[in-house]
C-alpha cells in the first residue's frame, strides 16, 4: 500500500486521512453533538436539528474526501490534485481557526488546531511541489 518510490508522500496520505476519519468525518457523521461537547464548545438551548444537519453534512463531506484520497495512497505521484486539495483545505481550516481565535468565538481546542491545520497545508504543499515535482 505503501509507495516505495514515494513513501513520504504516501505516509501523509495514510497517517492524515486516519487521524481526520476518527478524530473528525465519524464522529461528525454520526454523533455531532458529543463531538462538539469533547471539543468544549457550549451546545445551545432549544432545537438543534439545524446544528446537526450542518456537522453531518461536514462530517460527510469529510469522509467523502478520506474515501478518495485513500485510494491514491498507493501512487501519490499520478495524482497531485489531491495534495493540492489538501493544502487548500488546510489553509483554509487554518484561515477558518484563526479568526474564530481573534474573535474569541471557539474553544481553546478549536484554537489549538491552528498548527494542525497549518502543518497540513504546508505538507500537502511541501510534497507536491518538492518532494513529487
Amino acid at each position: 500500500m505503501i509507495n516505495p518510490d514515494y513513501p513520504l508522500a504516501s505516509w501523509f496520505l495514510a497517517v492524515s486521512t486516519s487521524v481526520f476519519l476518527v478524530v473528525y468525518a465519524l464522529p461528525l457523521l454520526f454523533i455531532p453533538l458529543r463531538w462538539a461537547r469533547w471539543f468544549g464548545w457550549e451546545l445551545p438551548t432549544g432545537n438543534n436539528d439545524l446544528t446537526v444537519y450542518f456537522a453531518r453534512c461536514l462530517g460527510g463531506l469529510a469522509l467523502s474526501v478520506i474515501i478518495a484520497v485513500v485510494q491514491f495512497i498507493p501512487d501519490p505521484k499520478s495524482h497531485l490534485v489531491i495534495f493540492e486539495l489538501i493544502g487548500l483545505i488546510g489553509g483554509l481550516m487554518t484561515a477558518v481557526h484563526v479568526w474564530g481565535a481573534v474573535r474569541k468565538q471557539q474553544p481553546w481546542p478549536e484554537t489549538a488546531e491552528i498548527p494542525l491545520y497549518g502543518a497540513m497545508c504546508l505538507g500537502a504543499l511541501y510534497l507536491r511541489f518538492a518532494n513529487l515535482s
